[in-house]
C-alpha cells in the first residue's frame, strides 16, 4: 500500500458549471475530503491507496464511499455509523464553501478504531490538521496514528489544512497543529496559511519553526513552492537543509478548493519514485492545476479497482 489516508470525507454539492451557488440550477453531488482527495489523485497516478474513516449509514454516506472507491481507492476499512450523519458541504465557486459537519460520523472516531489497520502494509500515512479539529477523540486518533506508523517504519505526511471555523481560536489551533507537525516526516502548508496560524512571514520563517521535519513544503499560491529537505548530516547531529524553489505555473483558475490536496498528491507521487525535490514540487504543481481548472475536488473516476489492490 503506497498511501493510507485517514480523515473525514463529506458529500460535496457544487454547481455543474463555474457559477455562483445562489444562481445555479444544475448541480453535481460527489465527495470531498482533504485526505481522501490525496488518495484519489494518487490512485489516478497509478498508486495503491486506501482511505480510513467513518460515514453515516445513510444515502450520502454510501454515495461518498462508492465515489471514493470509483477513483480506485480501497475503502474496505471505512465504517458506516447508524447513529451519526455523513458530513455535507456546499461549494460556491470563487466564494468559498459552507460546511454542515457538526456531530458527523467521522467526528466520533477515536484511537480504538485504528485497530482495524494493518500498519505493516503501509508506506505513507497521510493526515491533516482538519482531523485534529473535529473532536478530542479525533485529536487522540491522529497522535496514535503517528506513533503506530513510525513504529512500523511508515512515513507520516501531515497537511496543515488550517480551517479557522473548526477551532475555538487561533492559539489553540496553532499549538495543536504544531505539536502534530513536529512529529511528522513530511509537512505541507501554504505560506499565507502558516502566517495566519503561526504569525510567520516567509517560507524560511516556517522552517525556523519546524527545523527538524525531514521534508517541509511551503506553497506561496501563484508565486512558488519551496521545499526544505533535511539530510541530517550536520556535525552536531542537527539537520542540514537543502532549499529548493519551483515557480507556480500560470493558469486560469476556476476554483481553488482542493488544489492543495492535489498538490500534496503530486508531491507524494514524486517522493514515492525517489525523485529529487525540484521534480517533487513540479509534480505537485502539475497535479494542483487539474483541481484549479475544475469545480471537482477529485479526479475523474476510474472504471474499476486495480486488480489485486490490497486492503489496509
Amino acid at each position: 500500500m503506497d498511501l493510507l489516508a485517514i480523515g473525514e470525507t463529506m458529500a460535496l454539492v457544487a454547481p455543474q458549471r463555474p457559477e455562483r451557488l445562489e444562481a445555479a440550477e444544475d448541480f453535481h453531488v460527489t465527495a470531498g475530503g482533504a485526505e481522501s482527495n490525496v488518495a484519489c489523485h494518487l490512485a489516478a497516478a497509478g498508486r495503491r491507496t486506501a482511505w480510513f474513516s467513518a460515514l453515516g449509514e445513510d444515502a450520502l454516506g454510501r454515495r461518498v464511499r462508492d465515489h471514493v472507491a470509483s477513483a480506485g481507492v480501497d475503502v474496505s476499512r471505512v465504517q458506516l455509523d447508524p447513529e451519526a450523519p455523513t458530513g455535507l458541504y456546499l461549494k460556491d465557486p470563487g466564494h468559498g464553501v459552507a460546511y454542515y459537519r457538526r456531530g458527523s460520523a467521522a467526528s466520533r472516531l477515536g484511537p480504538a478504531d485504528l485497530e482495524r489497520i494493518d500498519w505493516e502494509r503501509v508506506r505513507i500515512v497521510h493526515l491533516s490538521g482538519i482531523t485534529l479539529a473535529l473532536s478530542a477523540s479525533c485529536r487522540a486518533l491522529v497522535h496514535t496514528a503517528i506513533r503506530a506508523a513510525h513504529a512500523h517504519g511508515a512515513i507520516v505526511s501531515l497537511d496543515v489544512n488550517h480551517r479557522p471555523a473548526l477551532w475555538s481560536g487561533r492559539e489553540e489551533a496553532a499549538a495543536t497543529i504544531l505539536a502534530a507537525a513536529e512529529q511528522a516526516d513530511v509537512v505541507l502548508t501554504g505560506r499565507d496559511e502558516a502566517q495566519g496560524l503561526w504569525r510567520t512571514t516567509t517560507a524560511d520563517d516556517v522552517r525556523a519553526l519546524l527545523p527538524r521535519v525531514r521534508h517541509l513544503v511551503v506553497k506561496d499560491a501563484e508565486v512558488e513552492a519551496v521545499e526544505f529537505t533535511a539530510d541530517g548530516g550536520a556535525a552536531d547531529g542537527g539537520a542540514v537543509d537543502e532549499r529548493t524553489a519551483v515557480p507556480t505555473p500560470k493558469i486560469e483558475v476556476v476554483e481553488a478548493v482542493g488544489a492543495g490536496d492535489a498538490f500534496a498528491a503530486g508531491w507524494i507521487d514524486g517522493l514515492l519514485d525517489g525523485a529529487p525535490a525540484a521534480e517533487r514540487l513540479s509534480r505537485g504543481h502539475a497535479r494542483a492545476a487539474l483541481a484549479l481548472t475544475s469545480t471537482h475536488d477529485m479526479p475523474a473516476p476510474v472504471a474499476a479497482q486495480p486488480e489485486g489492490a490490497p486492503t489496509a
